[in-house]
């Protein structure tokens, strides 16, 4: 037998001799089960043997252990037997995962082949050590002109993608998922509409983005254990491929949907509201989620995640506090979206900090050049509408509107539309050349 087989049979052969451990259900309220006779760390998977419903321990105390149900409780009773499975919530990792659609949990739910030869590993990892990071000095081509030319990204980045809804951040994902330069992609559904989740693979992904692509899945109905979990599975999953060496983009669609499950299980387990009903829980997980991306001695993780603010208010809690963390945002603009401008990048109230570290000096200059006339037409664009603008005051001014035609058709892009990097940046030279 080969050392892999061996190694197999050995760990199969340690589970079945560790001892079993079992306590009962002693409470069922709201989003929350307490166990008790039962003895487990935070963080330890429990199932509850009748129903085969699994539960993570959150809390401990005096009175039992505080659980948070990886499902529904319906059928849940007072005295059900609880059993220690002996490890936290593991998932199984490999090259295999690509073209694959998980749930919340790690588990496949396509019709593919078994993973259950893969290895497992735990859903929580370290963060690399800040000293152990390189800088961020390669840019990445994502295939949108927009961001390309006037929010560029780099290895190793984390961008968020703000909008109120129905303006465009998952077909803007799903978009750059097919253009972008990097290896592979781990997408991140949470929350989502459960009609959307067969639309985005087969119509926006598409076969060819989906080949090189995992999908996880947790849609709005599931439970906010789920929902939570799925964007810690998608950054592990990614986690691996990056210690691979493998360069890759992690998207997230969305953050805020991630910060509302949190929400519901702090409140649950009676934490106090803070700043618009979210618990103090919520801004200290957005951290320790977000610092999981970045750059690695090995490979790289690229982190586009998309912010669904509230009401189109770029200064709710979620949204605040992302921005404050991530490496640069990208706006998107209702405005743009409602006038049929897809993709709707309010480009002039978008930033990347990393655009010094992965541009040269001439694409920054042409990129300045192209934002001080987006500036200069938004200013007079009352005063030419109504008639009253005097052409030669403003230079910036008159070369935009000069251009105009040429400048929006730069920055529209069709979505099966993918421009290589070099491409946008010829383009952008020939857009503003004198």
């Amino acid at each position: 037998m080969t050392t892999a087989v061996l190694e197999r049979v050995r760990s199969q052969a340690l589970a079945a001799a560790r001892p079993v451990h079992r306590g009962q259900v002693v409470e069922a309220m709201g989003l929350h089960l307490r166990v008790g006779g039962l003895r487990a760390a935070v963080g330890d998977l429990l199932e509850i043997e009748d129903s085969g419903l699994l539960a993570e321990v959150a809390a401990t105390d005096t009175r039992g252990l505080v659980c948070l149900p990886l499902g529904h409780t319906r059928g849940i009773e007072v005295g059900a037997t609880v059993r220690h499975t002996g490890a936290p919530l593991q998932i199984r990792v490999g090259a295999e995962l690509t073209g694959r659609v998980l749930d919340g949990l790690g588990r496949p739910v396509d019709d593919g082949p078994s993973l259950d030869h893969l290895p497992l590993v735990g859903v929580d990892n370290d963060t690399p050590a800040a000293l152990s990071r390189p800088r961020i000095d390669t840019p990445l081509g994502l295939g949108v002109r927009a961001l390309d030319a006037l929010v560029p990204v780099g290895r190793g980045q984390r961008l968020g993608i703000m909008a109120g809804s129905g303006v465009g951040k998952s077909s803007l994902l799903s978009m750059i998922a097919r253009g972008t330069e990097a290896e592979i992609s781990v997408i991140a559904l949470v929350g989502e509409r459960g009609r959307e989740v067969r639309e985005f693979l087969e119509a926006d992904l598409g076969p060819e983005g989906l080949a090189r692509s995992v999908v996880v899945v947790a849609t709005s109905d599931a439970p906010p254990v789920e929902r939570l979990r799925a964007a810690f599975v998608a950054t592990r999953i990614a986690e691996f491929f990056r210690d691979e060496g493998r360069h890759v983009v992690l998207m997230m669609d969305s953050l805020t949907r991630v910060a509302m499950a949190q929400r519901e299980l702090g409140l649950s387990a009676g934490e106090p509201p803070a700043t618009r009903g979210y618990p103090p829980s919520v801004f200290a997980l957005l951290p320790r989620l977000l610092e999981r991306a970045g750059t690695a001695p090995t490979g790289s993780i690229t982190g586009l995640y998309t912010v669904l603010v509230e009401g189109d208010d770029l200064q709710d809690p979620v949204g605040d506090t992302a921005r404050s963390i991530l490496d640069g945002h990208v706006v998107l603009s209702r405005r743009l979206a409602t006038s049929g401008h897809f993709p709707a990048i309010d480009v002039l109230e978008s930033i990347s900090r990393v655009t010094g570290a992965v541009t040269t000096s001439e694409q920054r200059g042409d990129a300045v050049r192209l934002r001080r006339m987006l500036a200069a037409h938004r200013d007079v664009r009352e005063l030419v509408e109504i008639g009253a603008y005097v052409g030669g005051t403003d230079p910036d001014a008159d070369a935009a509107l000069a251009r105009a035609g040429a400048i929006d058709d730069f920055l529209r892009q069709d979505m099966d539309d993918s421009t290589p990097r070099t491409e946008t940046w010829q383009q952008l030279a020939g857009l503003v050349a004198p």
